[in-house]
């Protein structure tokens, strides 16, 4: 049985200090789930998170990793860097990464491999613009995203991932996509893993990112190939936060 993870993408908020206070807060709010949660903060916090969540329930990732292990890189952060830090996971390909900063998909399928020979489980995010839905391109923008982030990948490497299905004109725009709308996309992903993967198909994790609320979080996860969400302004409240980490339990 596909367990489900509920994870707070924080992007470009949090300071050391409110790191801290946020996870004091947090903690005894969703004391041991049966969902998986983990916060993803920003690199300067990594290290502070790492420490106030050794030996607890709630899992750190990070939002971005390089492709190398060491080097002359500037503003670069490798795998190992954040292994150090105590994560676990790490986004690669989220739509910000590809529309703002330019992340190709060949740079995102050197970000996921680098992330699992560097012992992080990568999370790859796919989907589509509302140019794109409009123009009926969502399956074709999907298999063109996943064919570079996942074709070819071994068994075991596969085991490893976890994929976010998070439509572009749904991210920080308060537009969310409809039930039906998630549960298709995210169906027509799962048919794509098996058509590559086998029976693999059946273990992958698919998430739903894109304005999550507790509003509508409680519908969404309760869709049969949505297995969490990748939630993005509403986790930097702990309350509301762990409000949606409670309704995965249900």
């Amino acid at each position: 049985m596909r367990r489900c993870l509920v994870a707070g993408n924080w992007k470009m908020h949090m300071t050391v200090a409110e790191t801290e206070s946020f996870i004091v807060r947090f903690l005894p709010l969703v004391g041991a789930p049966n969902a998986e949660v983990v916060l993803f903060p920003p690199f300067t916090s990594l290290d502070c998170a790492g420490r106030l969540l050794r030996e607890t329930n709630v899992g750190l990732g990070a939002q971005d990793v390089y492709f190398e292990s060491k080097g002359a890189y500037t503003g670069a952060v490798s795998p190992g860097m954040l292994v150090a830090c105590g994560c676990r996971y790490v986004l690669v390909g989220h739509s910000e990464r590809r529309h703002v900063f330019g992340d190709g998909n060949d740079v995102v399928r050197r970000k996921l491999d680098a992330a699992v020979v560097g012992g992080l489980d990568p999370i790859l995010c796919v989907g589509e613009t509302i140019a794109e839905r409009r123009g009926g391109q969502t399956n074709t923008v999907l298999e063109t995203q996943l064919e570079a982030g996942l074709g070819g990948l071994s068994e075991a490497a596969l085991a490893r991932v976890v994929i976010a299905y998070e439509p572009v004109w749904a991210i920080g725009t308060g537009e969310t996509a409809t039930p039906e709308q998630a549960q298709e996309a995210s169906a027509w992903i799962r048919e794509w893993v098996g058509r590559r993967h086998g029976r693999a198909a059946e273990k992958v994790r698919i998430l739903y990112g894109g304005s999550v609320k507790l509003d509508n979080a409680r519908s969404l996860l309760a869709l049969p190939d949505v297995d969490g969400s990748l939630v993005g302004g509403a986790s930097l409240d702990p309350d509301g936060f762990a409000a949606i980490a409670a309704a995965a339990e249900a």
